[in-house]
């Protein structure tokens, strides 16, 4: 296994590196496994994934702090890979109350951290922009004063709640974000590679990271000539992993017939992973 801060290493070489690289996004230890197994460089958690997982909506703090603390825990202990940490808005408003967060999350050995600028509050998608400034603020600060290394990434969603913010704005905040302590910026919900492209040069040369709009066509290939440096699936692949599960269970339910187990991984398959990965000591800590 490697230590903690081997891989706060690694990932802030990935961070300082050129290219482009996958950030996929496990929600529990098994898929945490699997996708080490796959040759990923650096993991991140889902807020997403976690959440539905748990039986809870993915809106902020729908899922419980400590909750959310222990499953990015797992999820760290699990592999060798850096880990990103999906802190959502850090789990308060204050600026004081983020970085207590933020260095709760830190002791559970993240590499890095995202925090965002939206809000609990459905009419106000956003932080006013001073407020949102002083909680990276305190999150740089935070980590700073645990001298860990740990990379700071800013994140605004540009579509949220029916709300989509005009590109200019979303520029706007994230260069004061980065002005603020952030070392990356991390953008869902900009997909069209003109908006892309912009985005990157009004930036540069710090990182930017979206999630991939799987509509698009788009390859690693093609964002990487756009200059995006980080990929994510967001909650992509845990909803895929639902899809199966939803269409199964609703076709056993409404029509009696088990005609979409079929499309199921084989037992062998998945077993034969996990027994492999027993024997190269990845065991579950207690």
């Amino acid at each position: 296994m490697s230590t903690i801060h081997e891989r706060r290493r690694a990932y802030r070489k990935l961070h300082e590196s050129s290219g482009t690289h996958v950030l996929p996004n496990p929600w529990n230890v098994g898929t945490a496994r699997y996708l080490e197994h796959l040759g990923f460089k650096a993991l991140s958690t889902t807020s997403a994934g976690i959440a539905f997982s748990d039986g809870f909506p993915d809106t902020d703090w729908a899922v419980p702090r400590n909750v959310m603390l222990q499953h990015i825990r797992e999820i760290v202990e699990a592999t060798d890979l850096p880990v990103v940490a999906d802190f959502e808005s850090g789990y308060a408003n204050e600026p004081e109350d983020v970085a207590r967060n933020v260095r709760m999350c830190i002791e559970t050995g993240i590499a890095g951290i995202l925090i965002e600028d939206s809000t609990p509050d459905h009419q106000r998608p956003f932080y006013p922009l001073e407020l949102a400034v002083d909680r990276i603020k305190a999150a740089r600060q935070a980590i700073d004063a645990s001298g860990t290394g740990v990379v700071l990434t800013a994140g605004v969603d540009r579509l949220l709640d029916n709300h989509e913010e005009p590109l200019p704005g979303i520029i706007n905040r994230v260069t004061a974000y980065l002005e603020a302590g952030a070392e990356a910026v991390h953008v869902p919900g900009v997909v069209d590679p003109a908006d892309i492209t912009t985005l990157v040069k009004a930036v540069a040369p710090h990182p930017v990271g979206i999630v991939i709009d799987p509509a698009s066509g788009l390859t690693v290939k093609n964002y990487s000539e756009l200059g995006v440096r980080w990929l994510s699936s967001g909650s992509g692949m845990c909803r895929a992993a639902w899809g199966g599960f939803i269409r199964a269970a609703e076709e056993v339910a409404t029509r009696g017939s088990f005609t979409s187990l079929q499309e199921a991984v084989p037992f062998s398959q998945i077993n034969q992973f996990f027994r492999d990965d027993l024997k190269h000591g990845r065991k579950r800590k207690d």
